[in-house]
């Protein structure tokens, strides 16, 4: 058997359309939506909507923005609109109907931290197994699937925004983790809580981590672990007791799908 795994895709349709070639099925694991480009302020949904400028801006409060100064700039950039959600939302519908329109089948797939897991169901097509909070059978092995990601500590969920990124509270994560039944192999967007894991060596700082997800390791001794959202992970791999944890990379600027074959 030999299964595909891509993450992070962020709009790399023409990538996408050849994730699945020579494989038995493709396994995608969240952000498909193209937000911000930071390598091209002109692209993602920023750069085509409010300007390359914008765009740039955008990202630089981000990695080196006073605490509070990124929300108010987007505050600001997004008031030009009357319904910025809407606007929000069409754009990520656009790019949608793109990707999931060169998905192979079979094909599974979880959202990410930036998707807009309520518009899936429009757009999954037969073949398509939208598998977020189950377990799947492929080849004769159990695959548990966690999507999102959690809200960092201390922070609460705002509502009334243009984007309302997918982000649970950590405690309905692990819920949802261990409520997972026995795994052979678990696929997530976030790593699993482990410094080095979770840490980017280019933001210079550590992403989210998984609540609950090293428990389903130590319970179920899955195979493997796979999972993407750091895009520059100081360990791509490393192994937890018996299970090899796994960055499939980040697919929108490699091309390249993981090969997981038994």
């Amino acid at each position: 058997m030999r299964v595909h795994v891509v993450s992070d895709v962020h709009g790399n349709t023409e990538a996408l359309a050849r994730a699945g070639d020579g494989a038995d099925a493709l396994i995608v694991l969240g952000d498909l939506v193209d937000f911000v480009d930071y390598h091209d302020p002109a692209g993602g949904i920023l750069g085509r909507v409010l300007g390359p400028e914008a765009s740039a801006r955008f990202g630089r409060l981000r990695a080196s923005g006073r605490p509070g100064e990124l929300a108010e700039y987007a505050r600001q950039a997004w008031s030009r609109f009357e319904d910025p959600a809407a606007v929000v939302e069409e754009a990520v519908r656009a790019q949608y109907a793109e990707m999931f329109a060169v998905l192979p089948a079979p094909a599974y797939a979880i959202p990410g931290n930036v998707d807009l897991p309520h518009l899936w169901p429009e757009f999954a097509g037969p073949g398509l197994c939208l598998a977020d909070r189950r377990v799947v059978e492929i080849g004769g092995l159990r695959f548990g699937f966690v999507g999102g990601a959690p809200l960092p500590a201390g922070l609460v969920r705002r509502r009334g925004g243009p984007w309302q990124p997918n982000l649970l509270p950590a405690t309905e994560f692990g819920a949802i983790a261990v409520g997972l039944s026995e795994v052979d192999v678990l696929c997530s967007h976030v790593p699993p809580a482990v410094p080095d894991l979770v840490y980017d060596v280019v933001s210079r700082r550590p992403e989210s981590g998984g609540p609950g997800l090293l428990d389903v390791i130590a319970r179920d001794r899955p195979r493997a672990a796979l999972f993407g959202h750091v895009h520059q992970p100081l360990a791509a791999r490393m192994r937890v007791g018996r299970t090899e944890c796994v960055n499939v990379g980040h697919f929108r600027r490699s091309g390249v799908p993981y090969v997981l074959r038994w």
